[in-house]
């Protein structure tokens, strides 16, 4: 399982690309644009096809559910935190929606009460988009949930991400940063196909 996360300031051609990857099969793009306002994630997601909407995943401004036909939403760690478990089951029981969350710690992730459908948990290994973020090597082969590690991706690594017990990888500056997105994702993509 591949996520792709948005990079934090908008690039260049960064419309086009995603696009070339969600007809290579791109399946979980996370839109998370921190420093952004609704009005611009509803902007961007008007610039993405239609038949695409079902494959991104909010960030921010979970209302844009209300609006498109979109494949889920994410909690950050400290929304996650604030809302209770109850909270989460109303979502899933209302919602026909995929419902993730950050970890920044394998043991809170083992504890966390509610089992979401994905967990992004990082950094494993040294950030490639956030400098001074270092990897910690996360091993997670004793927990009994879908686990998605971050930090450091490349295609690579992903072998290393398998040892240490993960069922994929979430990537930013793997792809963003690479001077042949596609082609990378493309040996992702692969990867996890075998």
């Amino acid at each position: 399982m591949i996520v792709l996360i948005a990079p934090e300031h908008t690039l260049d051609n960064e419309i086009i690309i995603l696009h070339e990857l969600f007809r290579e099969g791109l399946q979980y793009f996370h839109l998370r644009k921190p420093h952004q306002d609704f009005q611009f994630y509803y902007d961007y997601l008007n610039q993405i096809e239609t038949k695409y909407h079902n494959r991104v995943v909010v960030h921010e401004f979970h209302e844009l559910l209300e609006h498109y036909n979109l494949k889920g939403i994410h909690f950050q760690e400290a929304k996650r935190r604030e809302t209770s478990t109850e909270a989460f089951q109303k979502l899933r029981k209302e919602n026909k929606i995929s419902i993730s969350s950050s970890f920044h710690s394998p043991e809170e992730l083992a504890d966390c009460k509610f089992n979401f459908d994905y967990h992004l948990l990082s950094p494993v290994f040294s950030s490639i988009s956030k400098q001074g973020y270092e990897g910690q090597g996360f091993k997670v082969n004793h927990i009994n949930k879908t686990i998605i590690g971050m930090g450091g991706v490349t295609n690579k690594n992903l072998s290393e991400f398998d040892k240490l017990g993960y069922n994929g990888v979430g990537v930013l500056g793997g792809i963003w940063q690479s001077q042949s997105p596609v082609e990378d994702f493309k040996i992702m993509q692969k990867h996890y196909k075998n």
